[in-house]
């Protein structure tokens, strides 16, 4: 299959295919892969929005939803689930699309879950590239779902052009919402499963969030009222035209200002940046002379004749040397 002429013919088979591809770690893949990436048409843009936010608070559930709604309005809908892999085994279950039973049925939709593997941030490796193929393949919206994160892992902004953080009802008070990290990257904060008995619940978190967001300062390239707090039932639908409201408004004024286009640009930077970090790990470990040295390096660390930031402060100093 022709992956470069039928992915803007927005061919499923082959942008499956493409992801398959982009995501394999042989050498011969990744050349393939980097070629077709170097072809890929760069006249269209979806509207990239991560989700984030602890595990159990509803993000499939709010996803499949969300999903729905704009499908529903016509929009071609992408979503990247990314699952955590095991430390262990290094498998993963890969189950959000099992979770979205009625979003994989919708022909305007496109499920693709993926590990993690040993990627922190609550991202895939590829994520980007996945993100490319998607849009080159015609999608409108890409939902960009993270693994169930901490304050920390906040590269899913790196990723996305609008960030939402999905909180459950009771999930903190208003010092909890000012604690910096990935609050204070967060565009939306989304109370979800504000239905039944915790609604009244989800009204005052949603408060305590909303007053928290007004204490952090406002970042340039937000309008007046962001970021801001809101509340959803994903269970019932509730709530989210609201969201979505809001995310487009965020999206017009970033895009007006200028600040849309500045933004991905530092995102293809930094994605520069992490392709080249990890690119000069694969040549270290692949350079049989290279591996030489740093097994011996860990041989002394076992020994305990060498501590670890002496090992690594030689090994560098002697690539300085060539």
């Amino acid at each position: 299959m022709d992956l470069i002429a039928e992915l803007p013919k927005g061919n499923r088979r082959a942008l499956a295919r493409a992801i398959t591809l982009v995501e394999s770690t042989r050498a011969q893949d990744r050349d393939a892969a980097s070629e077709l990436m170097a072809q890929l048409p760069h006249d269209r843009q979806a509207l990239r929005i991560g989700l984030s936010g602890t595990p159990g608070v509803g993000k499939s559930t709010f996803i499949e939803s969300f999903g729905l709604h704009l499908t529903a309005q016509g929009l071609r809908v992408a979503v990247l689930a990314v699952d955590p892999s095991s430390a262990r085994s290094g498998g993963s279950i890969l189950g959000d699309k099992t979770r979205m039973e009625q979003l994989s049925r919708d022909p305007n939709a496109f499920i693709r879950p993926s590990p993690s593997q040993t990627q922190l941030g609550g991202v895939a490796r590829r994520t980007r590239e996945v993100v490319r193929l998607c849009e080159a393949a015609g999608f409108d919206v890409v939902l960009i779902e993270t693994v169930g994160v901490g304050q920390s892992e906040t590269m899913v902004a790196d990723i996305s052009d609008v960030f939402a953080l999905l909180m459950a009802p009771a999930g903190g008070d208003e010092l909890q919402g000012v604690k910096r990290g990935i609050m204070e990257i967060a565009d939306l904060v989304i109370v979800n499963k504000a239905d039944g008995d915790l609604k009244a619940a989800a009204t005052r978190t949603c408060a305590d969030y909303a007053g928290a967001l007004r204490l952090l300062r406002k970042r340039s390239g937000d309008p007046v009222g962001f970021p801001k707090a809101s509340m959803v039932s994903a269970l019932t639908a509730h709530g989210l035209d609201e969201v979505w409201a809001d995310i487009k408004a965020l999206r017009d004024f970033r895009q007006q200002s200028g600040f849309w286009q500045t933004r991905r640009q530092d995102q293809d930077q930094r994605w520069f940046d992490q392709e080249l970090h990890f690119g000069l790990l694969e040549l270290l470990h692949s350079d049989p002379k290279s591996a030489r040295i740093v097994e011996e390096a860990r041989e002394a660390i076992h020994q305990g004749t060498r501590t670890p930031v002496r090992a690594a402060a030689q090994i560098l100093a002697s690539f300085r040397k060539t």
